[in-house]
């Protein structure tokens, strides 16, 4: 492992992420101004968590250690890419952005806010169930050459560094704005399920890239003369390591969020049903009873 100094001091400009970062910053800045123009106080805690907690680690993965490493040592580019993906956007949901633009857009705003969440894709790429899967599929391609090419390639590099964090948004989000992605308790129940399946499968590429006794990506030279450098089959290793126990670690705050989720979801529609009169409940139970039939 690297010795301590190196990784306080290694530092680069990744003036994509840069320019994401600066980006958010601004969005998020906006909306505050805004909703203080409407007369919405936005709790503190929320604002220095999006700014120090969610941008400033964006910014420690891609400018960091990571980030200048992460060409040369597979497990410093698994450890960027797999918090990225799991830490990264929770931290950045403490600060609440859709909530933000709910309380800073105006009403022509918030309609188009909603039909942006209402899209399919949206709808799809944020579902408990299939957005995993979409994580498995990108770690798998760890266990093949492509993985050599998403370290090395500079194109491959800047569309990863947008695109998965993104990607972790619209897993995180749901969970963390549960006002703005509804489920029934019974769909939650079945998220719950498939959580706890993925929690299994999603182990597996680090597993393989952990026990494997060959080189997967085919790279058989280290690009470094330094001390500190494992070997390709030890950094392949080291990866593995990463990639297991953050899938597994990370999963656990999610099925614990995901639980007080479902227990939300229950008092919400138990409420519903309270406030309904003796009548309304008689015509659901026929209605109930005839779709039965």
């Amino acid at each position: 492992m690297p010795p301590l100094d190196v990784v306080v001091s290694a530092w680069q400009v990744d003036w994509i992420a840069l320019l994401m970062i600066g980006a958010s910053g601004v969005l998020y800045a906006l909306g505050l101004r805004a909703a203080a123009a409407r007369g919405r106080r936005w709790p503190l805690w929320r604002t220095l968590a999006f700014y120090l907690l969610g941008l400033g680690s964006l910014t420690v993965l891609t400018c960091g250690f990571p980030g200048v490493y992460s060409t040369q040592l597979r497990w410093a580019f698994t450890l960027k890419i797999s918090l990225l993906l799991f830490v990264v956007p929770l931290l950045i949901g403490l600060g609440k952005p859709i909530s933000l633009a709910r309380a800073a857009l105006p009403p022509r705003g918030i309609t188009r806010l909603n039909g942006a969440l209402a899209h399919p894709v949206v709808r799809f790429v944020s579902n408990s169930m299939a957005a995993p899967l979409l994580g498995l599929a990108l770690f798998s391609t760890f266990l093949t050459p492509a993985f050599y090419t998403l370290r090395a390639d500079p194109l491959a590099e800047a569309l990863l560094t947008v695109g998965v964090p993104l990607l972790g948004l619209l897993m995180a989000l749901p969970i963390i704005e549960e006002a703005d992605f509804q489920r029934s308790s019974a769909y939650i129940t079945l998220e719950i399920v498939f959580v706890f399946i993925e929690l299994l499968i999603d182990a597996v590429p680090g597993i393989l890239l952990r026990l494997n006794g060959q080189v997967l990506d085919h790279v058989m030279t280290t690009q470094s003369s330094l001390l500190w450098f494992p070997g390709p089959l030890r950094d392949q290793q080291l990866a593995g390591d990463f990639l297991w126990f953050i899938c597994e670690i990370v999963d656990l705050p999610l099925i614990i969020l995901m639980f007080m989720r479902f227990s939300r979801s229950d008092k919400r529609e138990a409420r519903s049903f309270d406030d309904l009169t003796d009548q309304q409940l008689d015509e659901l139970n026929e209605q109930h009873l005839r779709g039965g039939g």
